[in-house]
């Protein structure tokens, strides 16, 4: 385990400080425990989050602990490059809660997980990527948005035919997502370039506003 100075990694301004130190005192194990905050995925262009007290001693190999204001806080090995230099916030809007303001953003290849790393720098240019962001604009999309829903081209395979599509809105996290695809998308998008061979849905639905979704669906 490598303790280094949290400061560096995450602080808390003086009211967030305060409401942790409001809620830590409310447990019972008060003096055992520490705030772990940790990267769990993306969500748009920013990193998704997960905030938890937990005992100290379940602080994993390689994680960054400290203490800010006595606060002792945990940021696990995988997260440390993720939130270096991070603040920990209290935003009284919207009935007020806990902001991390993070000075670092998700990588194109971390927002995008699903596609290959080549293909996805080839950005949407080719003729065929065009093609399929304007069927999707045009066609698919106004079919969609009377649910919220709507559907971006991330990335097109021009050699093996092969679009990279991100649902978003009310399509992400839906049960009804790969019927979507399926049904509505992929069937749109074939018709409208006989050359495309598939459609890979590369949506994080897990982290959708959409309680219905689960993995193994």
């Amino acid at each position: 385990m490598t303790t280094v100075d949290t400061f560096e990694v995450l602080s808390l301004t003086d009211e967030a400080r305060n409401v942790v130190m409001d809620a830590l005192n409310a447990e019972d194990n008060a003096e055992t425990l520490a705030l772990f905050v940790e990267v769990t995925g993306t969500r748009g262009a920013g990193y998704a989050y997960d905030l938890y007290f937990s005992d100290r001693s379940d602080a994993p190999e390689g994680a960054a602990i400290g203490s800010d204001g006595g606060v002792t806080i945990v940021v696990p090995e995988k997260s440390v490059s993720r939130i270096r230099g991070s603040r920990l916030e209290f935003a009284s809007e919207g009935g007020g809660g806990l902001v991390l303001v993070n000075p670092n953003a998700p990588t194109p290849e971390e927002i995008n997980p699903g596609v290959p790393a080549d293909i996805l720098a080839l950005g949407v240019t080719g003729p065929l990527a065009v093609l399929a962001a304007n069927v999707l604009e045009t066609s698919v999309n106004p079919a969609i948005a009377s649910h919220g829903g709507r559907a971006d081209l991330i990335a097109l395979d021009e050699e093996k035919k092969v679009a990279y599509v991100k649902l978003s809105g009310g399509c992400q996290g839906c049960a009804m997502s790969r019927m979507t695809l399926s049904q509505g998308i992929e069937t749109s998008l074939i018709e409208a370039i006989p050359e495309l061979t598939g459609v890979i849905d590369v949506t994080d639905h897990a982290s959708g506003e959409n309680p219905f979704y689960s993995n193994d669906q």
